[in-house]
């Protein structure tokens, strides 16, 4: 008889526990929009309190985030330029830059070969003399025919590709005059 009413209580006791059972989706909440009489402005999603930021998007730096010095774009690239820098920038400027824009900065990538609109060339004097900043806007906020590319690239990978971008430049219009001794040596040396 013992285990019988073991039994009897063990189901007794799963009835009231899945008789108080509340699932998430019937829980006491407001959609999203829905108003609230409890607040002033009668709105139920609370606005953002000013002056907060999402972590890990505490982006000061204008000259950085923003390619800006107050509303002037930077002359300059904010960030060190190294091997480390220009290689990250060739990879970067490899995926998504050279399908329009050639490896070499011509404007006769592969996109451009099937019928695309031709980039200007990275060589002309207008693009030799423009500012970094102004190719971060450009890579920022599209250019012409050029999308957007800021949900692609990171800053940093931004300002790596302008990196880049200088050193083909000055890669097609090196004059043999800047070259020291021992650049000259190895530029005879591989004709």
């Amino acid at each position: 008889m013992s285990s019988r009413r073991a039994v009897v209580a063990i189901l007794a006791l799963a009835c009231v526990v899945v008789g108080c059972r509340q699932d998430m989706h019937d829980q006491a909440r407001y959609e999203p929009f829905e108003g609230n009489p409890s607040f002033a402005d009668g709105r139920a999603s609370r606005p953002v309190v000013p002056g907060t930021v999402a972590r890990g998007h505490l982006d000061e730096d204008d000259a950085i985030y923003r390619g800006l010095e107050g509303d002037q774009v930077v002359e300059r690239n904010p960030l060190q330029v190294d091997m480390a820098l220009l290689e990250r920038g060739r990879e970067r400027f490899e995926i998504y830059c050279s399908p329009c824009h050639d490896r070499v900065g011509y404007g006769r990538g592969m996109i451009v070969q099937r019928g695309y609109k031709q980039p200007s060339s990275f060589h002309v004097d207008r693009l030799r003399d423009a500012p970094d900043g102004y190719f971060f806007q450009a890579i920022t906020n599209g250019f012409g025919v050029m999308p957007s590319y800021a949900l692609q690239t990171k800053p940093h990978d931004r300002w790596a590709i302008i990196a880049y971008i200088r050193a083909l430049q000055l890669s097609q219009f090196a004059d043999i005059d800047e070259l020291n001794s021992d650049e000259l040596r190895a530029l005879e040396g591989s004709r």
